[in-house]
């Protein structure tokens, strides 16, 4: 393996997306949750719906924070290390992208003030509002971005102009080609998911601590709702991938090829549950398999041929062991999350669940589980798609920047020494903070700091119309946003 600068390209930007994926991820699920949390509170005007907004909310201001920061390192590297790839297809990856700004980005940055320290500034409904819209321009962010990346993966509505550049013709089939509605659903619950199994493994990490510990009760409410939320999504999301395996196999045969490890071109294909993938001996080594249930995974006739990579030539083939594996660790979490959910289903219904202490520690066990699945998916999309960038059309070693492998080392290596320390102070304090749990907000000052009626720092009243001690949001034992 020689580490060009094309190669070094490739692992630069897979590092630094692999680090932005987790954010977004988290956040998309973490709006929609304080979205529900204050909608609860404000129909039902239980403490414990507050506590746990004003709680989760700080989380969220940090994760989305850091997603910023990543997502726009980003987009930098699309100027410094893809330069051509952005010079060939910004005729139609650029709107989409804008547009990603423009509705998305902005319709956040202008309500997130309201929402991280309006909560004794504005009413309760216009509060709520603001949520509701932080939330709902997450899932913008997340359709633009993904209708660019399904674009790449199943290209249409464009034509090659003589220049070699790519020039739309149907803005409409660029934005819904056929992996983006599968692949749409596929990531929006795989978001969901991530941010019940945080919740839920925070929840069960305080119980585990004690059921009478400051901020129990909150955690109770979270972990139900986080089991709930599992046990809906979990099965869905094995649907949805399904789905997704379906429209790749119609449009992306050599990547099915190398996540099912079919290295002959055949009918009746067998489902491989183990191997190590060959790419030398274009083969699988050590490989179980069960006869004829290939096709029947891919929902197609027993007698319909299957391509296999045998139909590609070498340079054509994707690196098979990385996507092969990469596809099973994440079916196998979510094998994992549609047991947990089950289970802990089972045991709400028994009512065993806040004391049954072997599931809170698989629960928490499973925290980071939606984070492994997240990466382990988008190494299957991308990788699976190589040797081209756009599917079929440009191929990646023609989209890369003229630079130097000297300098892509170089600036590689300051990447991973800033994220080291940068990423991984952001996420020890979000642990610390999970640690302490909803107790962190419920501190309420013994004497509040007197302060001059009329004045603009005077304290607002609560919806009750009393004086709100509650500290705002950011206070508390975790410090100050």
């Amino acid at each position: 393996m020689e580490f060009d600068a094309l190669l070094l390209s490739r692992l630069q930007f897979a590092f630094t997306v692999a680090f932005h994926i987790l954010f977004p991820a988290f956040t998309i699920g973490l709006a929609a949750f304080l979205a529900v949390l204050e909608g609860l509170w404000l129909t039902t005007r239980r403490e414990a719906f507050k506590t746990l907004y004003l709680f989760w909310v700080k989380i969220f201001a940090i994760s989305f924070g850091m997603g910023v920061v990543s997502g726009v390192v980003l987009s930098y590297q699309f100027g410094t290390n893809w330069s051509e790839f952005i010079r060939l297809t910004g005729g139609v990856i650029g709107p989409l992208l804008a547009y990603e700004v423009l509705t998305a980005f902005f319709l956040e940055a202008s309500f997130l003030g309201v929402m991280l320290f309006g909560w004794r500034r504005v009413g309760p409904k216009l509060h709520f509002f603001a949520t509701c819209v932080v939330a709902v321009g997450t899932t913008l962010s997340a359709f633009w971005i993904l209708s660019a990346n399904s674009w790449m993966q199943t290209p249409q509505g464009f034509e090659i102009l003589a220049d070699g550049t790519f020039q739309a013709t149907d803005f409409w089939a660029v934005v819904f080609n056929p992996s983006f509605p599968s692949r749409l659903v596929h990531m929006l619950l795989a978001a969901f998911l991530t941010t019940a199994l945080v919740v839920g493994a925070a929840s069960a990490f305080r119980l585990l601590k004690g059921r009478e510990t400051p901020g129990a009760a909150e955690s109770r409410i979270a972990l139900a709702m986080a089991v709930g939320m599992i046990c809906v999504v979990a099965p869905l999301q094995l649907l949805a991938g399904h789905w997704s395996g379906e429209v790749a196999h119609h449009h992306q045969p050599s990547k099915t090829a190398a996540i099912e490890g079919y290295w002959e071109t055949r009918a009746d294909q067998p489902l491989h549950l183990f191997g190590i993938p060959d790419r030398d001996t274009q083969s699988n080594h050590f490989q179980v398999s069960i006869p004829g249930v290939g096709n029947l995974i891919q929902n197609v006739p027993r007698d319909e041929v299957i391509v296999g990579l045998d139909s590609l030539e070498r340079a054509d083939q994707p690196p098979v062991f990385m996507v092969f594996w990469a596809f099973r660790i994440m079916v196998g979490l979510g094998l994992l999350m549609i047991a947990l959910g089950a289970w802990g289903v089972w045991l709400l219904i028994r009512r065993k669940l806040f004391d049954h202490r072997w599931f809170q520690r698989f629960a928490v066990l499973m925290g980071p589980a939606g984070f492994v699945a997240v990466i382990s998916g988008w190494i299957v999309t991308e990788v699976g798609r190589q040797p081209w960038v756009v599917y079929g059309v440009l191929r990646t070693r023609d989209a890369v920047s003229p630079v130097t492998t000297g300098d892509v080392a170089t600036s590689l290596a300051v990447y991973i020494s800033v994220y080291a320390i940068v990423f991984t102070a952001g996420a020890l304090f979000i642990l610390r903070l999970m640690a302490e749990g909803p107790a962190a907000v419920m501190t309420r000052p013994t004497a509040p700091e007197p302060r001059a009626p009329g004045s603009a720092m005077a304290r607002a009243p609560d919806d009750d119309g009393e004086a709100d001690d509650d500290p705002p949001i950011g206070d508390g034992p975790g410090g100050r946003l």
